[in-house]
This record gives C-alpha cells, sequence and structure tokens, in this order.
C-alpha cells in the first residue's frame, strides 16, 4: 500500500534529534524520499542510517547551505516538494534585561532568518519549475502564549508564525502552501 507521501520529496532540517527525527520517520513511513539536515555531521549520519534516509550537513541560517541542500535535493531525487524548517534555537530562561546581544542573534537568525533564507531560495524553485510546493515551519506555542523570561525566543516564534500566514496568502494562489505547527513541549536537542 502506497503512503500519502508517496513519490514526494521532503527536507526535514534539525533532522538528527527531537521534532525533527519525529518528523523524518512519519513521512518515511508515508513514501517520502527525506533529506535530514541538521549542524550535527555526526549524529546527522547516524539518524539517515538508523532512518534509511539522506542527509546533508547544513547551517540553516546560511543561503549559500540552502541553496546546496537544493542541489542535493535535485541530484538525488530529481525534485523537491516538501520543506520543515523544523531546526530551532532558545537560550536559557532569564528576565529580558539579561538577554544578550548573542541570545538575542541566536534565536533570530535560527528561528526566522532560516525561514527567510529557505523561501528565498526556495521558492524561486517552485514557482520555475511550476511545480506544487509545502512548507511547514515549527513554530511553538510560545509565539501565541508568551513565556515569561524568554522573551526574544516568543518573539522569533510569533514572527514565524506571522510570516508563515502572510507567505500562505501571497503563495496561495500560485500553489505553495505555508502552514506552521506550535508544538507545546518536546524531548529535543535545544
Amino acid at each position: 500500500m502506497s503512503g500519502r507521501l508517496q513519490g514526494k520529496t521532503a527536507i526535514v532540517t534539525g533532522g538528527a534529534s527531537g521534532f525533527g527525527k519525529g518528523i523524518a520517520t512519519k513521512f518515511i513511513s508515508e513514501g517520502a524520499n527525506v533529506i535530514i539536515t541538521d549542524l550535527n555531521g555526526q549524529q546527522g549520519q547516524a539518524v539517515a542510517q538508523e532512518l534509511s534516509c539522506a542527509f546533508t550537513q547544513a547551517d540553516v541560517t546560511n543561503p549559500d547551505d540552502w541553496r546546496r541542500v537544493l542541489e542535493f535535493a535535485i541530484d538525488e531525487y530529481k525534485q523537491l516538494d516538501i520543506v520543515v524548517n523544523n531546526a530551532g534555537a532558545a537560550y536559557s530562561k532569564k528576565p529580558t534585561e539579561d538577554v544578550t546581544p548573542k541570545d538575542f542573534d541566536l534565536v533570530m537568525n535560527v528561528n526566522v532568518k532560516s525561514v527567510y533564507y529557505s523561501t528565498n531560495v526556495l521558492v524561486p524553485y517552485f514557482l520555475k519549475e511550476g511545480r506544487p510546493g509545502c512548507f511547514i515551519q515549527v513554530a511553538s506555542t510560545a509565539g501565541i502564549r508568551p513565556r515569561p523570561e524568554l522573551t526574544w525566543y516568543n518573539a522569533s516564534k510569533a514572527a514565524v508564525i506571522n510570516a508563515t500566514k502572510t507567505m500562505a496568502v501571497e503563495y496561495g494562489p500560485k500553489q505553495i502552501r505555508f502552514n506552521s505547527v506550535s508544538p507545546v513541549v518536546g524531548s529535543t536537542g535545544m
């Protein structure tokens, strides 16, 4: 019996652990060709071997890595259908006035800028090829119901949710879907 994603190719960022590994596992069980990406090359390779999927090491905050991941998908599977922006970052809870520029940059770069880069690199592929596409952003309930002492993490996830809604309106008529999911808590590498 074919799965619901039979013949589809998906990129899952942060796929070496947590939600990303779970998403990759489910997509594979539904018949998708899955490419997991992660900063952790050793763990990424091990998970790819365990799940029988492809792996490429990538930094989601680097647009050149996004271009390389797209090339990898085309070389390996001749297409791309689904992008799961799962990679995320947080800092330890602390009063807002104690958040460092490094903390701020971390959550904004990994949680927001990665979505920006993925769309800037991958949306043109879908438009040029005339292919339907699907972007799934893993946000957080913190983007809807902020948690104390995580001001900028909350703001980063709210930005992802809002940008996703905006892109859904903008690209829906062009058959590129954008959705976000907002888990509460999970066992992740963060």
